[in-house]
């Protein structure tokens, strides 16, 4: 099976390199890179999903998101068959270093995953969702057509031992194809 390589001037979303394992284990607290686990499981879990990168293996596909030839974060899409219908994808992104934030990257990273994933006729939904306090991700989200679709409270696990609310947002085949701009 051929992996996936999707590109925007220098922005490359490609499959992870084994090299690169030491910079995904540092960035594992970083959105969508890793949950908290012990280090000796993070590690096996990255290598994994170093391995499987660029496929779409058991219902998800994992990409590096490169900038200018260095690593800058990281952007999935999920198809769990036992959580999704057939047709939808859930989509996440990290950007692994605050200075990297800001200047577009994760628009166009989400952008060509989310383009790449409906050239399947068989995707008809992409969704997404981000804790309700992240401004940026939210607005990258409405700016690219995605929708708001509500308030998901209590979601996620805070790092405080509670519950954050997340919204979530979702487009559709016909959204993205019949999209300006």
């Amino acid at each position: 099976m051929r992996r996936v390589q999707l590109h925007d001037g220098d922005l490359r979303l490609r499959p992870f390199f084994p090299e690169e394992l030491e910079t995904l284990v540092a960035a594992r607290d970083v959105g969508t890179v890793g949950m908290r686990r012990s280090e000796e499981d993070a590690r096996r879990a990255l290598r994994e999903k170093i391995d499987r990168s660029g496929r779409l293996v058991d219902g998800r596909l994992d990409l590096a998101i490169e900038l200018d030839g260095r690593l800058v974060g990281s952007v999935d899409a999920r198809q769990s068959r036992n959580a999704m219908p057939p047709g939808v994808f859930e989509i996440g992104i990290a950007i692994f270093v605050a200075s990297d934030r800001g200047h577009g990257v994760g628009s166009r990273a989400v952008a060509l995953l989310t383009g790449h994933l409906f050239e399947d006729g068989s995707t008809h939904r992409v969704q997404a969702s981000t804790s309700i306090e992240n401004d940026a991700m939210r607005h990258v989200l409405e700016k690219l057509g995605y929708s708001f679709e509500g308030v998901m409270r209590g979601f996620m696990p805070s790092p405080d031992g509670g519950r954050d609310d997340y919204a979530l947002y979702g487009v559709t085949r016909a959204d993205w194809l019949g999209r300006s701009g």
